[in-house]
């Protein structure tokens, strides 16, 4: 049966890689560099506060995306009087400058609400509801400059929230597309040999379409592995590497769950790749090419460490997670050995911390709303102040110079940490 957990796996959704943007921007899932990671350089006080008073908070609609930044450009996506909606507020004051209704809301048990993170390129924002409908936006005025469908221009069938369909089925398209130069690839999931989409950023127009698999939760990532620039996908079905001038198949490893519920983002290291889930644990595979050949082979793989939804972040030589239950975990990168792990971190079964690495420290921000700072070190755990936040939130926080800006179901704060 599909884990209630799973359905929280829309906040994972996000976009990828490094676009370009000026150092201190947050403008996709998991900061510039798609990693968690934010732009250097920054100074993060030597504790939190005790209290942390916003510099504005405005109030949102439902939903699980997360905020996305560029200069003084904020851009979030939440559901209004049942429309998934894109805003556009000045990150100086939160005033609204545009907003644009994208398409009739999906909604489940949970809430309705989008559950993918925009991306902000240049001129332009590209958001993705949870039925499928993708638009492109011009930033300026948020009106349309293209849009497409999954399933009405790719023939990839929306079937709401049936339980025994696919993962997409259940619980919406939450994860994000990657923009990679002038291509902008999108996990569309669809066993007609659409399940990645490649397309023309500026038109829409499509490059190129692979694959069988059906879309989970994860998120899309560009990077150079074995000496081939390639989009990686976490599917329903396996992990995947895919050529980005034809859409080639490079390499595919099957890994499985009961529901499909792959939700984590990859976390990459070199040619290594880290994926988990609550069915495999934490997983670490070697990619490889030789004479034409590609193999990826697992390095190691620590089933104790069934992280379900949280994506980890590599900070030095460790990965840092929510792990099972309520703890937080420090993982050794080239064994999976646990270095130390610390409790007390989200509430009850819906175990998730987004975490966001930055001037030596981490800040974790749990689904309970509290915010907690400590040093990014394995030797132990080391608390540097822990604050409530927000309300109860499955939504990714974003960082942009010192500023950090929380969402949760009811309203947008943006907390300035260099005061």
């Amino acid at each position: 049966m599909f884990n209630a957990r799973s359905t929280l796996c829309g906040l994972l959704a996000g976009c990828l890689l490094a676009l370009s943007c000026p150092a201190g921007d947050w403008p996709q899932w998991r900061g510039p560099s798609r990693d968690g990671h934010a732009s250097p350089p920054i100074t993060l006080p030597a504790r939190l506060p005790a209290e942390l008073k916003p510099v504005w908070q405005i109030a949102v609609g439902g939903g699980f995306s997360s905020p996305v930044v560029s200069g003084s450009t904020l851009v979030y996506l939440d559901e209004q009087e049942g429309q998934e909606v894109a805003h556009r507020v000045n990150t100086a004051n939160g005033q609204e400058q545009w907003h644009t209704p994208m398409t009739a809301a999906f909604g489940d048990e949970w809430g309705k609400g989008p559950r993918s993170t925009p991306i902000l390129d240049g001129d332009r924002v590209y958001a993705q509801a949870c039925n499928g409908e993708f638009r492109c936006l011009n930033l300026a005025d948020g009106k349309v400059v293209w849009e497409a469908g999954f399933e009405r221009t790719f023939g990839v069938k929306f079937l709401g929230s049936k339980a025994n369909e696919g993962t997409a089925s259940r619980r919406g398209n939450n994860g994000c597309g990657v923009i990679d130069d002038q291509r902008l690839i999108l996990p569309a999931g669809g066993t007609n040999d659409h399940s990645l989409v490649c397309l023309d950023k500026a038109t829409g127009k499509l490059l190129w379409h692979a694959g069988q698999d059906e879309a989970a939760y994860s998120s899309l990532l560009v990077s150079t592995l074995a000496g081939t620039r390639q989009v990686i996908a976490f599917t329903a079905e396996a992990l995947m590497g895919v050529e980005l001038e034809r859409g080639t198949i490079l390499w595919r490893v099957p890994l499985k769950t009961g529901a499909k519920r792959h939700a984590a983002t990859p976390v990459l290291r070199g040619d290594d790749i880290f994926v988990n889930s609550q069915t495999i644990g934490l997983v670490c595979l070697r990619i490889k090419q030789a004479g034409g050949q590609w193999t990826a082979t697992t390095v190691w793989a620590n089933k104790s460490h069934r992280i379900n939804i949280s994506t980890p972040v590599l900070a030095g030589d460790h990965l840092y997670s929510q792990g099972s239950s309520r703890d937080l975990i420090c993982v050794e990168a080239a064994t999976g050995q646990l270095k130390w792990s610390q409790t007390g971190f989200g509430r009850d079964e819906k175990d998730y911390s987004a975490l966001i690495a930055a001037d030596g420290k981490l800040l974790v921000l749990s689904n309970n709303g509290v915010l907690t700072m400590l040093k990014q070190q394995a030797t132990g755990y080391e608390e540097l102040g822990r604050v409530q936040a927000c309300g109860t939130t499955w939504s990714h926080p974003a960082l942009a110079g010192q500023k950090l800006y929380v969402r949760d179901g009811r309203s947008l704060s943006c907390y300035d940490l260099g005061r």
